[in-house]
This record gives C-alpha cells, structure tokens and sequence, in this order.
C-alpha cells in the first residue's frame, strides 16, 4: 500500500505541531538556547515539506 503525498503532508504537520511544542517547552528562562533554536529549525523544515507536498498532491491532480 503506496501512502499518498497528501497522508506524507499531514505526518509532517503534525510532527512539527510536536517539535514547536518541544521547544515551547523547553524554553526555561529565555528562548536563545541551542535546543530552542534547533527544535525550532527542524519544525520549520516539517511545515515546508509538509506544504510542498500538499502543493506537489494539488498540482499532480490538475495534470491528470
């Protein structure tokens, strides 16, 4: 069973929903700490594949 880019694009929002979340939380008394920033970084590379893969799972539908 193939999974579809649009199942891809919701695993990788929810996935960056988890690490905004982790570095939210990890965020004692100010946000410039290394793993703020790098949980930060890794979810915002989650909603651009999640994105491109939502724009790629449209534009492959009007081809067809």
């Amino acid at each position: 069973m193939r999974i579809s880019s649009l199942m891809m694009a919701i695993i990788y929002f929810i996935m960056g929903i988890a690490f905004i979340f982790m570095a939210i939380r990890s965020a004692d008394d100010t946000v410039w700490n290394t793993i703020t920033i790098l949980l930060a970084v890794v979810a915002t590379f989650d909603f651009i594949v999640g994105f491109r893969l939502i724009s790629s799972h449209f534009s492959g539908k009007k081809k067809k």
